[in-house]
C-alpha cells in the first residue's frame, strides 16, 4: 500500500506544534536548545496534551525549530533535571510533516518527540562539532535528554499507553555513534525501539526526511507498514 503524500498545508490543519525551549550559558557561550516537542491533533487541543503520548520519536537534534512570537527561557545548570516545562507555539519544520503523516495513517492524536540532542542547529555538520565541543572541551553532556542527570526527566518523557512504540529516526551518521549509545543504554531499561534501520549499523535507523521524494514516500509507506505489525 502506498500512502497519499499530504500536502504540508492541510497538515497545518489537522495538527498544533508545541515545544520546549531554553538557552543556556556553557563556557562564555550561549546554546540554543529544544528538550521536547509535542504534536497533537487540532480538534483534541489542549485536553489530548494531557493524556500519554501514542508514540515516541527519537531523533537527532531539533534542526532549525523555533518557537513562534516567544523568548526561550534562559537558565543555569541548576534546571537540570526539568520537572516543569513551559509548552510554546513552535513553528512545523519539513521533519515534523513526515510524523504528522505519520500520525494521520496510524489513527495517533499525540506523538512527543525527543532528541539525541537539545542543540537547535539546522547544519548536521555544525551540529556535530558543537556537540563534540560542549563535551569534550566543557564536559557539558546536559545538552542531552538521555545523560545520568537528566534520568528523573527522561523517564517522566517517556510515559506513555503500554502499547505505545518508541520509534528510532535519528539517521544513520557515525558521527552520531556516542549519542546513540547513551540513548539506548539510557532507554534499554524502559522499552524497545523500532524503526526502519540502516543496513550499515546495527543502532543507525532512517531519518523521516531523506534528499529524495521518493524516498520521503516511502519513509512513511515503510513505518505505516511496520506500526500496523507492532
Amino acid at each position: 500500500m502506498t500512502c497519499e503524500f499530504i500536502p504540508a498545508d492541510q497538515l497545518k490543519k489537522q495538527f498544533r506544534v508545541l515545544g520546549h525551549f531554553y538557552n543556556v550559558v556553557v563556557g562564555g557561550q550561549r546554546v540554543f536548545c529544544r528538550s521536547s516537542l509535542e504534536i497533537v491533533r487540532d480538534a483534541l487541543f489542549p485536553n489530548r496534551l494531557d493524556a500519554a503520548p501514542d508514540a515516541i520519536v527519537v531523533m537527532m537534534n531539533p534542526g532549525s525549530s523555533q518557537p513562534l512570537a516567544t523568548v526561550p527561557e534562559e537558565v543555569d545548570h541548576t534546571a537540570f533535571p526539568f520537572t516543569r516545562k513551559n509548552l510554546v507555539a513552535t513553528k512545523p519544520d519539513t521533519t515534523q510533516y513526515q510524523i504528522m503523516r505519520l500520525m494521520h495513517y496510524c489513527g495517533w492524536d499525540h506523538v512527543r518527540v525527543l532528541n539525541l540532542s537539545d542543540l537547535r542547529e539546522a547544519s548536521s555538520a555544525s551540529f556535530v562539532k558543537q556537540y563534540r565541543s560542549l563535551e569534550a572541551e566543557h564536559n557539558y553532556s546536559k545538552h542531552s535528554i538521555f545523560c545520568p542527570s537528566r534520568k528523573r526527566e527522561l523517564s517522566d518523557s517517556l510515559r506513555r499507553s503500554s502499547d505505545a512504540p518508541i520509534i528510532s529516526a535519528w539517521g544513520t551518521s557515525a558521527k552520531l555513534d556516542p549519542l546513540i549509545q547513551r540513548c539506548t543504554h539510557a532507554i534499554n531499561e524502559r522499552g524497545q525501539f523500532v524503526g526502519l534501520k540502516h543496513v550499515d549499523g546495527f543502532d543507525r535507523y532512517l531519518h523521516p526526511l531523506p534528499r529524495m521524494q521518493e524516498a520521503k514516500q516511502a519513509w512513511v509507506d515503510d513505518m505505516v507498514k511496520l506500526v500496523q505489525t507492532l
